[in-house]
């Protein structure tokens, strides 16, 4: 059995290029979202408790290789993917989108290591700015951002308090470009601020702000285990996968 360590697109895509091969295969789920887009075939959620129960898991439940398909910024549950594969001998592909760095105006973007980082450029640059870097991240720009006006887009509620001025929109895309194009004139954006998340499912907000020559504060990703052989695409992904059959 193939286990797909899911909760992006690409994941999704590759289950069903997996089930159409007649590939047994299980997604899982971190369960950090309340409302999660279900792949098609078995489904898992919830953490498997760390490295160890990770590499428990693929022992008693027959993995044969697992397809690391988390979002790019999902660092954790990628070096543990790498740690428990590695301690019980089965493959691993990580599965990634390409990232921004070679789009349109990624020259003139302000590139930064941490959200840290980002929450400080920020604060120079702009006194309106858009958030999309998630809910579990905010902590990080609530104190140089306290007294900006500050749009938030999430998913889900954040698990900390916001500043009286700023503004919370819980939503979930994908978004169009004429919608973008409308928040960001309704709430008077004038930086935008996100991650490097790369594909073309967030990407409608990048193409506003160059419209408008608004400023961009991109965090980059934190790279991928070494040593884990990397695929950008499902179907790539689903090629490597068919190399390791279950047992009979």
């Amino acid at each position: 059995m193939i286990l797909i360590l899911g909760g992006t697109a690409e994941a999704r895509e590759l289950a069903v290029l997996l089930i159409e091969r007649g590939v047994p295969a299980m997604s899982s789920l971190a369960g950090r979202v309340a409302r999660p887009r279900l792949p098609v075939g078995e489904v898992r959620i919830g953490g498997f408790g760390g490295v160890d129960g990770l590499q428990r898991f693929l022992r008693e439940a027959g993995v044969t290789a697992v397809v690391d398909a988390t979002h790019p910024f999902a660092a954790g549950i990628s070096a543990n993917a790498a740690a428990a594969c590695a301690a019980a001998r089965v493959p691993l592909l990580r599965l990634e989108r390409p990232g921004w760095a070679e789009a349109p105006g990624a020259d003139r973007w302000h590139w930064v290591d941490d959200h840290d980082e980002a929450a400080a450029t920020t604060s120079r640059l702009g006194r309106r700015p858009f958030l999309t870097i998630g809910r579990q991240s905010l902590d990080r720009f609530i104190g140089p951002l306290a007294e900006h006006q500050v749009l938030v887009r999430v998913v889900d509620p954040p698990e900390v308090a916001l500043p009286e001025p700023w503004r919370l929109l819980l939503s979930r895309g994908p978004y169009s470009v004429d919608g973008e194009r409308e928040l960001f004139a309704d709430h008077g954006v004038d930086v935008l601020v996100t991650k490097d998340s790369g594909g073309e499912h967030t990407w409608s907000k990048m193409a506003v702000a160059d419209e408008l020559g608004a400023p961009v504060v991109v965090v980059r990703r934190p790279g991928a285990a070494p040593g884990v052989q990397m695929v950008g695409d499902a179907a790539a992904a689903a090629d490597w996968a068919r190399a390791f059959p279950s047992p009979s």
